[in-house]
């Protein structure tokens, strides 16, 4: 059983408290079935993860109230809540509750009313499935240096680029899409469209298997032509859209990789107090314990940031750069050596395959590398401390 000692801090309210109640269960019941055919059909079991996590409701804390959410505005203290339970149950279903969230962001925060009635009412009730098409062949970490273009035409704007390592590729219903308006380059010429997936023109040109997989793939636009109204925000505004959907999101990362080091740190303790080794149990010697110890510490120091960074966003301050990229960079690299720890713990079962640190070794490593990779997060910290020092 999951240290639930956390929910006890100022950081949260009853809501959250009974959220992360309520999800856990729902999860205890569910999610072994909804999940018995990963391996064989991705696809098939992200769709029914989205559509349970609709009709269950929690898919409702994806999206605000004017949309058909749960709560008033995004909540990241219950996104992060949700990350966190479902991370611990399953990585997949972290995955299709996340896209949900991300895919559908721009248009939460930046979406006309009528955006907002035609996506995420049916995001909110599981019916359609949403993605975040930002990055690029040459263009991840480095916004700024995209190529997907959009150019005006009329009332209309034709689009035509790639977009790569985009999630839910393939079995999205929509694509928040990122395209270069002003072609002087720069963050500045840079909208934000919203692209449905039977658009002409948009095709899903491959998809990338991973360690861990789950639906990713490489889009492209070929004159791909779609209104106006599809546009969120003013033009030219994409990376702010962008960057701010981020700064609600990349706490949840850091939330997921916390659920599956406290999966982690559950499993050794679990295995380390019943396997017998030199007369006693494993978890009595000594070393043992020391690398126990450094994980419960790596775990609470994790949650410690987590939730920091969500309970300023909702409470605090309009931004939070500096607190999610400690929270993101700080989890999951933690949660990288939480899960080593585990897998060398058990020995040979750590590294075979039907064991759940086996699983949990492959699921946590991108995290390090999507929403911006570890090292981006060390020059944003780094940037932002030296803001803070200067009062700039």
């Amino acid at each position: 059983m999951s240290d639930k000692s956390f929910l006890g801090w100022p950081f949260f309210e009853d809501h959250h408290r009974h959220l992360a109640e309520t999800l856990d269960q729902w999860a205890q019941e569910h999610m072994e079935v909804l999940t018995e055919h990963e391996h064989e059909d991705l696809d098939g079991t992200c769709v029914k993860l989205v559509r349970a996590l609709g009709s269950s409701g929690f898919a409702g804390y994806a999206v605000p109230a004017s949309g058909g959410g749960n709560l008033e505005k995004l909540d990241v203290r219950s996104l992060c809540i949700i990350r966190e339970t479902l991370a611990r149950h399953n990585a997949l279903a972290d995955f299709a509750f996340a896209m949900q969230g991300l895919g559908s962001g721009p248009i939460s925060l930046f979406g006309t009313a009528q955006q907002q009635e035609k996506y995420l009412q049916a995001v909110a009730a599981g019916e359609k499935m949403s993605a975040f098409g930002l990055s690029e062949p040459n263009a991840g970490s480095d916004v700024a240096a995209m190529k997907c273009s959009a150019v005006r035409d009329g009332d209309d704007w034709i689009l035509n680029g790639c977009k790569t390592w985009i999630s839910n590729a393939g079995i999205a219903d929509f694509y928040t899409v990122f395209a270069r308006t002003d072609a002087s380059g720069g963050a500045k010429g840079i909208s934000c469209f919203i692209v449905d997936a039977d658009t002409a023109g948009l095709e899903v040109t491959e998809r990338i298997d991973l360690v861990a997989p789950h639906p990713l793939g490489t889009l492209e636009f070929n004159d791909c032509r779609i209104s106006d109204a599809q546009r969120v925000g003013d033009e030219g505004r994409g990376f702010g859209i962008a960057m701010a959907t981020l700064d609600v999101f990349r706490s949840t990362v850091a939330a997921a990789a916390l659920g599956m080091a406290r999966r982690a740190l559950d499993e050794t303790l679990d295995y380390t107090a019943s396997r017998e080794i030199f007369g006693g149990k494993l978890d009595d010697l000594q070393l043992v314990q020391a690398k126990i110890g450094e994980m419960a510490l790596g775990v609470d120091a994790s949650a410690l940031l987590v939730y920091r960074a969500a309970w300023t966003k909702d409470c605090a301050a309009d931004r939070v750069t500096r607190e999610a990229a400690m929270a993101k960079y700080h989890a999951t690299e933690t949660a990288q050596q939480v899960v080593d720890t585990a897998v060398q713990l058990h020995g040979g079962k750590g590294v075979t395959k039907g064991y759940i640190v086996e699983s949990l070794y492959r699921d946590v490593r991108a995290l390090r590398i999507y929403e911006g990779a570890s090292e981006v997060q060390t020059t944003i910290i780094a940037r932002q401390t030296r803001l803070n020092h200067t009062g700039a």
